[in-house]
This record gives structure tokens, C-alpha cells and sequence, in this order.
């Protein structure tokens, strides 16, 4: 406890040293200049900025140099009009990110008799202060992709972004699975790998998700592969209004919700309940779908109050438990079962979660703002094995809180803006295992194990911008972590953005470093035993390390977003998992090191002939890995009793496939209808057991396809029918019994969503 207290004390120092702003990462500004045909600044021209989903507004007069700025700006979409007597009123879209800070430009024209409004034909530039590829998937996105509603659905991700797919349960991205939630701009802290199936917030109640990859300022984590930045539903959207959600489909599914929420000029609130059941949960072993039911329930909440324009103060909240069945293979004679036996078993996973998060933003001018933001998270992951299993049951739970609190600055002044802040949390942990062999095998007394930990960093952060068409990035990031082991790293991090005149290209270059903490002690006396019994062994938890480059550009072309990226990730104790036995109970590890290098495109267009959008992600990656492995569940070399006799040098890990490829479309059809599509095509995934079934050092190729199509009546009512995987081809994603293997795609499912909203 005494040497956690040590960083904890030089995080509050620098906190009350800088003491003069802070900036929470949910917010951007946005910036503008009004000029008359002669290019002449116009003061006191009216401007507004409102979300394109909700009745969030704000409003300020251009000053003398016809300059505005709107501060604490939500990351979203929005419309920003200009009004002036004698000119015709101009609107012009923008979309805002994290800690970007868009420039808009209107030229007025002169007001003629029909006084019609004008929409200003600049487009949409690619932001200058910011080189982190980012994908904005909106609430509306949500709703009408193929299945991103659903509660333990993560297609608003792997349709949208890059190299994200799920395979053996887990999300992975970019090639690795340690990826951080932020919800309204503060991290959720989770840093026990593997051990969630479970969601860390319901789709439903996302307004905005935007997901960072890679080449992250220094006032953002150490999670290299992902950032998944939420601006929760708000009620700035409702007027007194509660929607009702109800689902039904195969596999005797349903996915239910009911949200309300309203607002006033100083006060908006949301709140939600939800549930959902169904027969298929987690990725089978077999096609064959056996012992896989999986149910959940939830409620959610977000309050904001604005006592006057200087000040507002957020509150999120969350509580929720999921239960997974863990599939098996019914038939004791298969390949799977001959090595690790699965038929006797009817385990099952259980995963409460909660948090709260409390932010205070003040503005002290339109170039300074402070945020501080306590939070509180609890999680649990509570494996229980059947009563009369065979050949062994298995119960291990795990309960983590964690304690902590986030504070950043932002300063603009002349060209630079300055963020500084730190960051920190006290995490005490709590492990119980016991594990009881039903076969004649010899068993080993229960044992559990308290401990404590955390984590302190600080971060100062400045984009410096040259010209208008220049723009340099610098940062440095410090992390202090103290539990079993102690352990510092000083990261710097540096970016580079250039415009090319005329074409409003933008490149982008970027080369940091990053530190993730690694789990706590998860090695009880009984566990210890059983590896040893198995001829394994555990060693200490070193954090990763992380060296990555990155070099990409943006290109926008009349509404259109291409943007191209390539990148390299260097990793020591690259950070992995493994299991005893083919469960879903994994084990962290961590390899000597890791090399993961790709490239990838996105691209989406406009509102396309007033009907829709198109969006496309495609990655080209190879993730490598090498012996040996460092610290975690170890096997001793040259044992091929559990199945990890890995030469040294780079070799693939279970979870890399070379191309995957993600082709939707949004469609508004006429009669208040839609329709969306999405074509998911993956090459396929390390091959772990090559053979006479699948040879080559690759799983066979896989593509899918996914329709949704759906009406509203009335502007209350709104019913859609939902398939998944239409054709029902069923692939095996991974054959690697070292890794959670035996893993087949979802098959088939089919639902039809009926929603209501109504007023209270």
C-alpha cells in the first residue's frame, strides 16, 4: 500500500500545480470566420450550432474580425447556420472529434428577393490537429446496421473500423485485444485481460462511438489497438419521451429495452432497463449449437446540468450482469474431445458490472476549460463449473474495484494548444480458485488470494500549429505502476499533419510509445499446483511495451472520406492468453515480443441521391509473435504435453488473418423505410493444426452476408426484421487448442424489432 501511495501523491502534485484547466476528451470546439462577397469581416452575424440528432444548440454573435468560437463541443455531427440583416442565411455541416478543433468559413452573399437559404458549398476538410485515424458511428448508424443494436453485438465496430473482428469470444483489433472504453470521456479501467465476455455498455445507449486506432496523443492510455471514446444517449434528443424496444427471433432470442429521457435549457437526463436471452451465446466448438444459452440485464443513466454557461457537471452510471453457458462438443469420440475433453462439462460464466463516472467542466475563457472526473468500477467474472461434471469442475471467480480519478488541461494561446492533465487509479482485487477432478486425477485444496495495486500517470500534450497548412504534434506521457512488482515508463509520442493546398489532402506521420500495465497477481496456491500436476508453471506480469509508426492521408472529395493508413507495432511482453483444457477460461501470458504490421482504408460517402450511405473498411495485417513466453501460464520448452513446444522466432498467433474486409450501405428508402446491408469477407485465420482437413499454414476464407430492412408508421412505430450470416455458412475460425480453439462463425439468426416511442 505505502509504494502505491508514492506515485499517487506525485499525480495530486502535479494536478494542483497546473491547476489552471483541463479538458475532457469527449470535447472539441469549433471555429469560424464570417465574411461579406468582398471578403470583409462581419460582425454580429448570428451563429448556431446544433446537433443534427438532438435539440443541443448553441448560439454567439461573430466579434468585430467576424471570428466565433463554440467551446466544449460534444463529439458529433452538426449544423452550424449564419444569419446576418441584408444577407441570406448559409448553413454548412461539421463533424467533431476529440480534442479537434474544426475551422469553418462562410462567405455571405447578398440577400436577393427570395431571401432563400443557401447551403455553403465548402467542404468538409480533414482536421488538421489531430494524425489519429478515427471512424464516427452515430446512434442512427446503430440502429439500422445489420444486428449493432443488440446488447452483446459489436458490429457497430467490426462493420465500421479496419482489421476488428471477433474470434474465440473476444474482440479483436489491429491485431491484439487490449483495447479501452471511455465513456463521456473517462476510462473505464478493466485491466484483466481475457477474463469479460460480457459487454461494457449496451449499444442502444450510445449516441456517438468514435474509435481511435493507433498514433494517440499523450493524454490518452496505453491501449494501442483501440480506443472506444462514447458520448452516451442524453436526453438532449427527447422531449419527455420513452422508447420502447422488443425483439423476438431463432434460437428463441430477445433483446429488450426501455429508455426515457427529456430536458430543459439547463438540465437533460437519460435513463434505460434492459434485458435479453437467447439459446446461442458464445462461438461453438462444433457447427452444432449444445449448452450455449446466454441472458443479461442492465440499467443505464446519464444526467447533465448547466447552472450557467461557465460550468456543467455529468453524471454516468451503470450497472448490469451477464450469463454465458459455455458450448460444448456433445460427441466424446471427436478430435477436440480426444485431447481435451469437453462433453462432460456445463460450465457456466457469470459477469456483474458497475460504474459511475462524475465530470466537472468549467470555462474559464473560450481558450480554457477544466474537467475533473472522479469514477468508481466494479467488475466480477465468476466461472462455475457443473455439479456433476466430467472430468473436472472448475469454479474461479474474480472481483476487481477500482478508484480513481482523471483531470487534463487545455490552453489555446497563440498557435499552440496545450493539453496537460493526469490520470490514476487504486485497484484491489480479490481471486478465488478451486478446481476439483471428477476422474481418479489428483485434486488440490481451494485457495484465494487479495491484492492490491494501481496505476498514476501524467501526461502533457501540445499541437503547434505553424500555418495553416502545418501542423506539429508532441507529447510525453509518464506511468507509474506499483503491485507485485513496481514499475516506471516515460513515453514520448510525436505527430506531424500537412495539408496540400488546392487538394486539401492531408498527410499524417507519427511515431510514440506506450506502456499497459499488465494484470494482477492471478496465481493462487491451488492453481499453482494444478499447472505444475500439468507440467505448467506461472511466472510474473511485466507490462508491454510498445513501439509503433504510423503514415497515412485523409482525402475528401465533395463529401466523400477516404482516408489510408500503414503502421507498425514493435512489442516486448507483448500481452496474450492462454488456457488449461479447451474452455473459455483463459489465462494471461505474455510473449518475449510481438511485430504487427498492415495497412488499411476506409471510406465513406455522402448522403448518396437522399437515400443513403456507403462505408467500406479493409485491412491487410500480419500479427507475429515469438517464443518464449515471459511471464503468466508458462509451459516449459520441448513439452508437447500442453501443447506448447514453440521454436523461437516471429510466427503468426492464433488470431491473424492476413485480409478482412467489411462493405455496407445505409439506405432511406420512400414511406419512412430502410434498408442495410453489410458484406463482412475475412481470408482466414492461423491454421493450428495443419492437416489433411485444412492444409496450409491458413484457415480456409470465410464472407457473410447481413441484411436489415425496416419501416416506422406514424413517426412512433417502427418494425424491422434483421438476418445475420443470411446464407448460413459456417466456417471453423480457429482450430488452435492452445488458444480457446475450436471456434466456428455464428450461424443464421433472424429477429424482427418492434419499437414505440411515446411521451410521458
Amino acid at each position: 500500500m505505502e509504494t502505491f501511495m508514492r506515485p499517487v501523491v506525485s499525480v495530486t502534485a502535479v494536478f494542483l500545480f497546473l491547476g489552471t484547466a483541463a479538458f475532457a476528451t469527449i470535447f472539441g470546439s469549433v471555429r469560424g470566420v464570417v465574411h461579406d462577397p468582398q471578403h470583409r469581416p462581419i460582425q454580429g452575424a448570428h451563429v448556431t450550432l446544433k446537433a443534427q440528432n438532438s435539440e443541443w444548440a448553441k448560439s454567439q454573435d461573430s466579434i468585430d474580425n467576424g471570428e466565433f468560437e463554440f467551446t466544449s463541443v460534444p463529439i458529433g455531427n452538426y449544423t452550424a447556420t449564419v444569419t446576418s440583416k441584408g444577407f441570406q442565411e448559409v448553413r454548412q455541416d461539421v463533424i467533431v472529434q476529440s480534442d479537434t478543433s474544426p475551422v469553418l468559413h462562410f462567405e455571405l452573399t447578398i440577400a436577393g428577393a427570395s431571401e432563400n437559404v443557401t447551403v455553403s458549398e465548402t467542404p468538409v476538410e480533414a482536421p488538421m490537429d489531430t494524425v489519429t485515424p478515427t471512424t464516427m458511428v452515430s446512434r442512427i448508424d446503430i440502429q439500422q446496421t445489420p444486428g449493432a443494436d443488440r446488447t452483446n453485438g459489436m458490429e457497430m465496430i467490426t462493420d465500421y473500423v479496419p482489421a476488428a473482428y471477433v474470434t474465440h469470444d473476444m474482440l479483436h483489433m489491429r491485431g491484439g485485444h487490449q483495447v479501452e472504453w471511455l465513456i463521456d470521456g473517462v476510462p473505464i479501467p478493466n485491466t484483466n485481460i481475457a477474463n469479460n465476455l460480457g459487454p461494457q455498455i449496451d449499444p442502444k445507449d450510445i449516441d456517438y462511438l468514435e474509435v481511435q486506432r493507433g498514433s494517440y496523443d499523450a493524454d490518452y492510455g496505453d491501449r494501442t489497438y483501440g480506443i472506444f471514446n462514447v458520448a452516451p444517449r442524453n436526453g438532449f434528443e427527447r422531449d419527455r419521451e420513452c422508447d420502447l424496444v422488443i425483439s423476438a427471433g431463432n434460437f428463441y432470442q430477445t433483446d429488450d429495452q426501455i429508455s426515457c429521457g427529456g430536458h430543459t435549457q439547463r438540465f437533460a437526463y437519460y435513463v434505460s432497463g434492459n434485458g435479453n436471452r437467447s439459446n446461442y451465446g458464445l462461438q461453438t466448438p462444433v457447427p452444432e449449437v449444445v449448452h450455449d444459452a446466454a441472458n443479461g440485464y442492465g440499467g443505464f443513466a446519464s444526467f447533465i446540468f448547466n447552472p450557467n454557461p461557465k460550468n456543467q457537471f455529468r453524471v454516468v452510471a451503470s450497472l448490469r450482469q451477464d450469463y454465458y453457458q459455455i458450448p460444448i462438443d456433445p460427441n466424446p469420440n471427436s478430435v477436440g474431445n480426444s485431447v481435451y475433453p469437453s462433453y462432460g462439462l456445463r460450465d457456466g460464466e457469470r459477469e456483474p458490472d458497475g460504474y459511475v463516472t462524475f465530470s466537472w467542466v468549467h470555462t474559464f475563457n473560450p481558450n480554457t476549460l477544466i474537467t475533473v472526473s472522479p469514477f468508481y468500477h466494479y467488475n466480477g467474472a465468476d466461472y462455475q463449473g457443473g455439479p456433476n461434471d466430467f472430468p473436472v469442475i472448475s469454479t474461479v471467480n474474480q472481483t476487481a474495484n477500482y478508484a480513481g480519478m482523471q483531470a487534463s488541461v487545455s490552453a489555446n494561446f497563440w498557435r499552440n494548444d496545450l493539453q496537460a492533465g493526469v490520470y490514476g487509479f487504486f485497484q484491489h482485487q480479490h481471486n478465488y480458485f478451486d478446481n476439483v477432478f471428477t476422474d481418479g486425477s489428483q485434486n488440490f485444496p481451494a485457495s484465494s488470494i487479495g491484492v492490491n495495486g494501481g496505476v498514476a500517470a501524467e501526461f502533457i500534450n501540445d499541437k503547434f500549429k505553424i500555418t495553416p497548412w502545418l501542423t506539429l504534434i508532441a507529447g510525453l506521457r509518464v506511468t507509474q505502476f506499483n503491485a507485485s512488482i513496481s514499475e516506471n515508463e516515460i513515453d514520448p509520442r510525436f505527430g506531424v499533419a500537412v495539408r496540400i493546398p488546392r487538394l486539401n489532402w492531408v498527410f499524417r506521420g507519427y511515431y510514440g510509445y506506450f506502456y499497459q500495465a499488465p494484470p494482477l497477481v492471478t496465481a493462487t496456491g491451488a492453481l499453482l499446483d494444478l499447472a505444475s500436476s500439468q507440467n505448467f508453471t506461472f511466472a510474473p506480469l511485466h507490462g508491454e511495451q510498445d513501439v509503433e509508426s504510423q503514415f497515412g492521408v485523409t482525402i475528401p472529395y465533395r463529401g466523400w472520406d477516404l482516408s489510408a493508413d500503414t503502421y507498425q507495432t514493435r512489442a516486448t511482453n507483448w500481452l496474450d492468453h492462454n488456457n488449461i483444457g479447451e474452455s473459455n477460461l483463459f489465462w494471461p501470458i505474455t510473449w518475449d515480443r510481438a511485430l504487427i504490421q498492415g495497412w488499411e482504408l476506409t471510406l465513406r460517402s455522402p448522403n448518396l441521391w437522399h437515400r443513403g450511405q456507403f462505408h467500406l473498411a479493409y485491412a491487410n495485417q500480419i500479427a507475429q509473435a515469438s517464443a518464449p513466453i515471459t511471464g503468466g501460464l508458462i509451459c516449459p520448452p520441448n513439452n508437447s504435453q500442453c501443447g506448447l513446444d514453440i521454436p523461437p522466432g516471429l510466427a503468426p498467433v492464433d488470431h491473424d488473418q492476413r485480409n478482412t474486409l467489411n462493405l455496407g450501405f445505409n439506405a432511406n428508402l420512400p414511406w419512412q423505410s430502410y434498408a442495410s446491408t453489410n458484406v463482412y469477407y475475412g481470408s482466414g485465420f492461423t491454421n493450428g493444426q495443419p492437416g489433411l482437413q485444412y492444409p496450409g499454414n491458413y484457415l480456409p476464407g470465410h464472407t457473410t452476408f447481413d441484411l436489415a430492412v425496416g419501416k416506422t408508421f406514424a413517426e412512433k412505430y417502427t418494425i424491422s426484421v434483421t438476418a445475420l450470416n443470411v446464407a448460413n455458412r459456417r466456417v471453423q475460425l480457429d482450430n488452435s487448442l492452445t488458444f480457446g480453439g475450436f471456434h466456428w462463425n455464428d450461424p443464421r439468426q433472424i429477429y424482427a424489432e418492434f419499437r414505440y416511442r411515446f411521451h410521458y
